[in-house]
């Protein structure tokens, strides 16, 4: 069950973009004129809130076309197969978390949270670097950026008003807690994984991005501008100074948890 303070009420970020819910884990959703675009759906029991949310922005459910998933963790595609199910809408997920989703590899952090992945699928389109996918008047790039998960993706759009365009950013995924010594080890998983989050931020290090979108609402401060937006700026997430300087705080704070296990091993 969702509660109260994970809560948050639905927003018009800026034109056809909108932020759905939910606290712990965010659903933006982008209309294209042609049908709905998805980005991550949050938990399976939180399902109902992104959905009330999409009705709160008035928007139809049954125009989702696209479900793009930024990688196979619980809290990002855990309501994509009932979402699916609903909407009849084709999911997208990085080839390299295929088996994320599908449950072939129990990868999902489910048991790091105290859950269960029972709502496993097998994604309609499995994404490589570069790919496209238009949908009306909006073109999704994906870029892989690979390092919380083998196969996070990295999302680029343009939002408009009508009047006006930006490019809009989503991250794949900026956790380290997936790159700590003790779950690559618990898991078996290569600790090159860090290696290629380095790598993943310098690359989203050189893309141009006004709106910046996080997988969680502290990434990109998604309740202050909330709040800047009700008080009349239009403009609350346009921000082209924001992307780059994550990027590079992703780095630091890798860097700086390795630090920390190198010394406490010595």
């Amino acid at each position: 069950m969702v509660q109260k303070q994970d809560l948050f009420p639905p927003v018009n970020m800026f034109g056809n973009l909108y932020f759905v819910g939910t606290k712990p884990a965010s659903t933006h959703v982008v209309d294209t004129g042609e049908g709905l675009i998805v980005f991550d759906t949050g938990y399976q029991h939180s399902l109902y809130v992104v959905i009330d949310g999409i009705y709160r922005m008035g928007l139809k459910l049954a125009d989702v076309r696209y479900i793009f998933l930024t990688h196979g963790h619980i809290d990002h595609l855990g309501g994509a197969r009932a979402l699916r199910d609903l909407t009849g809408a084709k999911i997208c997920l990085g080839a390299e978390d295929r088996q994320y989703a599908n449950g072939e590899l129990d990868l999902s952090y489910a048991k790091e949270l105290g859950m269960s992945f029972k709502e496993t699928f097998e994604p309609d389109i499995l994404l490589k670097d570069g790919d496209e996918i238009t949908l009306g008047n909006t073109t999704v790039r994906a870029v892989a950026t690979p390092g919380h998960t083998p196969g996070a993706m990295s999302f680029f759009f343009d939002v408009t008003d009508g009047k006006e365009t930006f490019r809009a950013g989503l991250h794949g995924g900026m956790g380290i807690n997936t790159m700590c010594k003790a779950f690559l080890d618990k898991y078996n998983l290569p600790y090159s994984l860090r290696e290629d989050f380095v790598k993943s931020m310098h690359r989203l290090n050189e893309e141009k991005v006004d709106i910046f979108l996080g997988n969680h609402m502290q990434h990109n401060k998604t309740e202050s501008k909330a709040k800047l937006l009700q008080e009349g700026n239009k403009y609350a997430y346009v921000d082209a100074t924001e992307w780059q300087p994550y990027n590079l705080w992703c780095i630091e704070n890798l860097n700086a948890m390795i630090a920390r296990e190198n010394a406490e091993s010595n």
